[in-house]
């Protein structure tokens, strides 16, 4: 085990490996996705849906990207550096996965003001990573609970922008990314990182599947 400011981490080769395949298997699926998926918005949705598009894709794979190198770095206080980028990241990733489900109810201003607020917390969660590394992880945990379900409050204007069938995959999506929780804080668990990982990969490619098919759908309102 090497601790680094009060910061533990205990991954034997194995572990590290099993990350690693999760991690590049992951990063590899968003490139391709997202790169298709902002080539449809490109040519069939509006600037609207396709800045939200550009967000949500660049979220995805940044956060992808900057967990991939943490988690792989040798423990070194570069290690310790990457680690405010990657607890920041998961802030960026919920407010980006967001979007574009909010921006086709912009005329609702409790859409608009969820949009909002969702990217305020993100940012002062980023804040939070950054300025206090090593402090309030249990809060910045609730954090993420809280902003990932604070959709529930958009549930209803989200009927009529929305089929019940990517409502469905919101949903599920939130409830594996919860599950998966579970394993991020089970830290004597072996394989508990490379399980985490596997669950957020896993939520994220069900939401990717409700934002893709949610591209598809009319705009009630432009």
């Amino acid at each position: 085990m090497v601790e680094i400011k009060g910061i533990k981490w205990n991954y034997d080769r194995h572990e590290l490996i099993a990350d690693g395949i999760v991690h590049g298997v992951g990063l590899v699926l968003a490139l391709i996705g997202v790169t298709a998926m902002i080539f449809y918005a490109t040519v069939w949705t509006t600037w609207g849906q396709l800045f939200a598009v550009w967000i949500y894709g660049l979220g995805l794979v940044a956060t992808l990207s900057i967990s991939f190198m943490y988690n792989l770095w040798p423990v070194t206080n570069t290690k310790w550096f990457l680690r405010r980028f990657d607890h920041s990241s998961i802030f960026i990733l919920i407010a980006a996965t967001y979007t574009p489900f909010l921006e086709r109810g912009m005329h609702d201003t409790r859409l608009f003001a969820l949009l909002i607020g969702i990217w305020a917390i993100a940012i002062a969660g980023v804040v939070i990573k950054c300025v206090f590394p090593g402090r309030f992880d249990r809060l910045a945990i609730l954090l993420y609970l809280a902003m990932g379900w604070s959709g529930i409050f958009a549930a209803g204007p989200l009927v009529s922008e929305l089929t019940a069938g990517v409502l469905f995959l919101i949903l599920a999506g939130g409830i594996i990314y919860s599950v998966g929780v579970i394993f991020h804080v089970w830290e004597r668990l072996r394989f508990q990182n490379a399980i985490w990982h596997g669950f957020v990969v896993a939520a994220a490619a069900v939401h990717y599947s409700a934002v893709i098919t949610a591209l598809r759908l009319p705009l009630t309102s432009v």
